[in-house]
């Protein structure tokens, strides 16, 4: 019997890709949710004119995080099998859906809890060179996960991902902003999940985009995101080091 895959798309104010990323991705998967998580810009109304996509509208907005807390619970309520993650702003290949989704369910292995894709495992022709500050911040946050817990990551904070969906029941997603990712890991290490990365293209189709208010200081953003890991370790009971 095939395997159930839900793709989710976040969106934040996206009436300029909106359109085309979903015309994209339904080249690819027959089941699409888009969390639209209380846009202001002409999205909702775009997003009414598309026909065979289901929406989840946030009022008020609630973040990234809860964007993706939605999808995930929607995945688990509505019994798919795979739950394959997309960001709305162009910057993911759409036609790797269907790859992303089978490599949760290897054929000579045991199943994997995240396929998470890494924009930094392999080099494409065509790849964007990273901002700089992203890169920094990214990487920082990659040497704190293998430190602390043996967690060898190579991109923490990419959007592209695939869940097997009866791990997303083991989750208790409470950040609701960037820093979720952060939570999302800790919690994986806690309940020993099976990760793996898989390549993605590295595209940035606009290097100004706003993390919103304070957070597009580095040194704000990188502290953000130190401290919800510290409160995620302390909050789980793992604390840096305990495992590997």
């Amino acid at each position: 019997m095939p395997r159930r895959v839900l793709t989710a798309l976040p969106v934040y104010n996206e009436e300029s890709h909106v359109l085309e990323v979903l015309n994209r991705v339904r080249q690819w998967c027959d089941d699409i949710l888009v969390v639209d998580d209380g846009s202001s810009d002409r999205t909702p109304l775009l997003l009414a004119e598309m026909e065979g996509i289901q929406t989840i509208r946030h009022e008020p907005n609630q973040g990234y995080g809860g964007a993706l807390r939605s999808a995930f619970n929607y995945a688990i309520e509505h019994d798919y099998d795979v739950l394959v993650t997309i960001d709305c702003d162009g910057q993911h290949e759409p036609q790797l859906i269907p790859s992303l989704a089978a490599a949760v369910f290897p054929d000579d292995e045991a199943p994997l809890d995240i396929v998470s894709g890494s924009r930094y495992l392999k080099q494409f022709a065509g790849d964007s060179l990273p901002p700089e500050e992203r890169r920094k911040i990214n990487m920082e946050v990659n040497r704190k996960l293998e430190k602390c817990f043996g967690l060898t990551l190579t991109d923490s904070f990419c959007g592209f991902k695939a869940y097997r969906v009866e791990a997303l029941k083991r989750f208790d997603i409470t950040e609701l902003g960037y820093a979720m990712p952060l939570q999302l890991w800790v919690q994986a290490v806690r309940h020993r999940m099976r990760i793996r990365e898989f390549p993605v293209p590295l595209i940035y189709l606009d290097e100004s985009r706003s993390f919103g208010g304070s957070l597009d200081d580095s040194a704000i953003r990188l502290a953000y995101y130190e401290e919800v890991l510290k409160r995620e370790m302390e909050n789980q009971h793992v604390p840096c080091g305990s495992v590997s």
